[in-house]
């Protein structure tokens, strides 16, 4: 009898130590699967803040650009008309108001828009700028400066002269106020703390606004040098282990840096992992007690674990699936309640593909069959899910090949929420093409509309430039000026056709794209159209103000250049204006006029 309780207690510990041992691998492998899935998560919202970022970075050497673009330099050292220039464009912009400068090609000040506060030529943040223009870049970055304490950053753009760099046009920002500071402030987080930071490793922007301007950890400048792409740096700050997600390669050269500590960067997920072993170790000992007393206790302990899974994973801001070789859910967290709004296990056996945006399943269907076929492969993809509403929502999918770990037996699926992050990406492409004030497409989008219809089609442009808008500014103010300009975009789109395109390439000019096979009386009643809703008077601070419109014309044929069709139209709009403006005739050009020149 005894050998026999012998017997029971030895195969008890060994059926008990075999249970422990998949228990510990199923943990294990699932740890495993969620540093996976959290580290490639963390990389793409790291890769996607640094894309906005540089674009950020980007749209502010479009403003310099569109300087050069409007006016032409004497570059003159000193010269009284660029140094006006200077004041005034550093005046109405809301980047560079800290100043603006015009050097020669070795550096040199030959104009200023402020006589202080300007970084000697000397100065070490100049030369990451100086070694972009080396390398043929069209924009150049500084690094942060500090001048009477004051921390700047400088971006600068060449200016051409016959197709050659003359000199640059440089624009001073504040960076403790810059638009990419306020960015930076809108991802504080009590858990970690995001940065960007130039070559050297000075802050440019940070969450912390105390920050601004300082210096990063160590450990981290010296992982700047290592050029573009993701890094993970762990190093301790004192007593406390941190990590730092390092993504270098922005447009300036800077990197954009989110830091926190370790513990909160691993989150729960380890502290249940440790936890879950230690108790399995402890049934283990329990077992040579009786397999009655390990039986029960195992149970209870199970019990347990499954409770803190199911509590985990229900307040998780992300959904979890497990889902077989033919798309069936197998496993879906309850954490669908609250996203999607499903009940918990309404999804279990349904396919996953019943979900997705029919736009989006063949894409998600080939990368699919591609995982199946990699056992330790993993995917990511983009997608638009159905709501229980019926509303599609854009996902960021991680899929993870676990069809070989038998805990599994199936795709492991981690969807984020990425719909307002997805928005704002478009808001700002759409901001990119658009111009701010009245909302119609820019110079760039109207040439890219051109282009396209042109290879095609032909098209007739209108450059339309309003008479008398400077009196406007000079007698009521630019605000009543920019108000004009609204009003008369207004009429202008109530004017075209459905097809047209109507946009604001300047200060007060406009251009409408009428493609298709049009005759110049066609053209001629839209330029009359044109004329008579600017002429109407406009109530402008109550005010009746009134203005003409002087509409340069060209007809242009299928697979013409569009940069010369431009400047036919506008070149005709010029003459009529020499002619007397908004009184004079519509001028219809039949072939490429000189574009005008600007004073």
């Amino acid at each position: 009898m005894r050998v026999r309780n012998w017997i029971a207690v030895l195969v008890s510990l060994l059926l008990l130590a075999a249970a422990g041992g998949v228990a510990i691998m199923v943990n294990r492998s699932a740890l495993s699967a969620a540093d996976t899935v959290h580290r490639a998560d963390s990389t793409e919202l790291g890769t996607n803040n640094a894309t906005l970022t540089g674009q950020l970075q980007l749209l502010s050497a479009q403003e310099l650009a569109q300087v050069l673009a409007d006016h032409t330099l004497s570059m003159a050292k000193g010269g009284a008309a660029d140094h006006a220039l200077l004041v005034m464009a550093a005046s109405k912009s809301t980047t560079f108001e800290y100043g603006m400068l015009i050097t020669d090609l070795d550096g040199n000040v030959l104009n200023a828009s402020r006589t202080a506060g300007v970084p000697a030529a000397d100065n070490a943040g100049w030369a990451p700028m100086r070694k972009q223009f080396a390398s043929g870049s069209e924009v150049g970055f500084s690094s942060v400066m500090t001048v009477d304490g004051i921390a700047l950053a400088a971006v600068a753009v060449p200016i051409l002269a016959g197709g050659d760099p003359v000199g640059f046009l440089i624009g001073l920002n504040q960076v403790a106020i810059t638009s990419l500071q306020k960015y930076t402030v809108q991802l504080a987080s009590g858990n970690h703390r995001t940065d960007v930071v130039d070559s050297a490793g000075i802050v440019a922007a940070s969450s912390v606004p105390d920050l601004v301007g300082s210096r990063a950890d160590e450990a981290i400048v010296t992982q700047l040098a290592k050029g573009s792409g993701t890094r993970f740096v762990e190093y301790r700050s004192g007593s406390t282990s941190m990590i730092a997600i390092v993504v270098g390669g922005l447009p300036s050269g800077y990197s954009y840096v989110r830091t926190q500590t370790k513990s909160t960067f691993d989150g729960a997920v380890h502290r249940r992992s440790q936890t879950v072993n230690i108790t399995l170790l402890v049934m283990l000992l329990i077992g040579v007690v009786g397999i009655s007393v390990l039986g029960y206790r195992s149970q209870i302990q199970r019990r347990r674990a499954d409770e803190r899974f199911q509590a985990l994973f229900q307040h998780a801001p992300d959904i979890v699936t497990v889902i077989d070789r033919e798309g069936r859910m197998i496993f879906t967290s309850p954490s669908s309640a609250a996203i999607l709004g499903f009940e918990p296990g309404l999804l279990t056996g349904h396919s996953v593909f019943d979900m997705v945006h029919p736009d989006d399943q063949p894409a998600m269907r080939e990368k699919l069959d591609a995982l199946l076929g990699d056992p330790a492969g993993v995917l990511r993809l983009q997608c638009r899910v159905r709501a229980s509403t019926g509303h599609y929502r854009w996902f960021d999918f991680t899929a993870s090949n676990q069809m070989a770990n038998p805990a599994l037996n199936g795709v492991v699926i981690n969807a984020r929420d990425i719909s307002e992050n997805r928005a704002f990406q478009e808001r700002l492409a759409h901001e990119a093409e658009h111009d701010p004030l009245t909302g119609l497409p820019n110079r760039r989008r109207m040439q890219d509309a051109l282009s396209s219809s042109l290879r095609r089609d032909p098209v007739a442009v209108l450059f339309v430039d309003l008479d008398g808008f400077k009196p406007v500014n000079d007698q009521y103010g630019h605000e009543a000026g920019d108000e004009l300009l609204r009003q008369v975009a207004d009429r202008l789109s109530g004017c075209i056709r459905a097809g047209d395109v109507l946009a604001r390439v300047g200060g007060d000019e406009f251009v409408v794209l009428m493609p298709g096979s049009l005759g110049p009386s066609d053209v001629e009643a839209m330029a009359t159209r044109v004329r008579m809703v600017v002429e109407m008077p406009f109530r402008i601070t109550g005010q009746h103000i009134t203005i003409g419109a002087s509409v340069g014309v060209h007809l242009a044929g299928p697979a013409s250049d569009p940069d010369s069709a431009l400047r036919a139209a506008d070149h005709a709009m010029y003459e009529i204006k020499r002619s007397g403006g908004s009184r004079g005739l519509t001028r219809v050009l039949e072939t490429i006029g000189r574009h005008r020149a600007r004073d």
